[in-house]
């Protein structure tokens, strides 16, 4: 075993399930699922006419949120429908980078060939999550534009044999379309790693002044990165029910 400062690109392998490997970063993504759908379900048990704080609160926020989007996209029933999905991916995002500093993630694993190997990770600094999160944001896109003009309709603003400039434009826009699978991964994964290494070095030099602050920073990172991800789904469903003419 070495001393020092240790940085593991790819999550780790802790076991696996009829050959499926397991990942650090996958059991934290389960431990999530379990507390975020946990609290839903006990949240809307403790509903009551009369609201108190917590529920006025969460209330409002909802409400908030579902009004910007209806004025977004500018369809209170489309708001309604993408709702669930915007409001999910914030939600996931952010509870998983807020839980990036707690007590037993990356400080709490068995010893494997002479190195520590965490039972947690934040699945955030896990590109196979935030390519997972990019390919569901994508889909969505590309199914709704295409469920809301027509198939044909759709795939004119990236296939349009009108002019010269206007099969350029289609292209270029095709080729930005597919860029969102490496903009919408790598930005998430790049600023939460990132951040996980610059804690982790500050820790390692400056132990007793420099990791709190920081830690504070990259929670507020966190959020930020997780309303970047879910406001960008949100326009770029925009982008994809707009006429194509208009788009171009």
């Amino acid at each position: 075993m070495h001393s020092g400062i240790s940085v593991v690109l790819k999550a780790q392998t802790v076991g696996t399930i009829f050959g499926f490997p397991i990942t650090n970063s996958l059991i934290m993504t389960w431990g999530v699922m379990v507390l975020v759908i946990g609290f839903a379900y006990f949240f809307r048990r403790s509903l009551k006419l009369v609201p108190g704080k917590l529920q006025a609160g969460i209330e409002y926020a909802f409400e908030f949120t579902l009004d910007y989007m209806a004025e977004t996209l500018e369809s209170e029933d489309l708001a309604r429908r993408f709702f669930p999905l915007v409001v999910s991916i914030f939600l996931f995002i952010a509870v998983v980078n807020e839980l990036e500093f707690f007590p037993g993630v990356d400080s709490i694993g068995f010893v494997h060939l002479g190195s520590i190997i965490p039972l947690l990770r934040t699945p955030t600094t896990d590109l196979n999550f935030t390519l997972a999160l990019a390919l569901i944001s994508f889909f969505t896109i590309e199914v709704t534009g295409i469920a809301m003009l027509g198939i044909f309709r759709h795939l004119s603003r990236y296939v349009n044999l009108r002019s010269p400039l206007a099969f350029v434009v289609g292209l270029i826009e095709l080729m930005s379309n597919l860029g969102r699978l490496i903009s919408f991964s790598f930005r998430l994964f790049g600023n939460i790693f990132a951040g996980e290494v610059m804690v982790l070095v500050a820790g390692y030099f400056l132990p007793y002044f420099l990791p709190a602050p920081l830690m504070g920073f990259e929670m507020f990172i966190g959020l930020v990165q997780a309303l970047v991800f879910a406001m960008l789904t949100l326009f770029f469903i925009k982008l994809a029910i707009a006429d194509p003419a208009e788009a171009h």
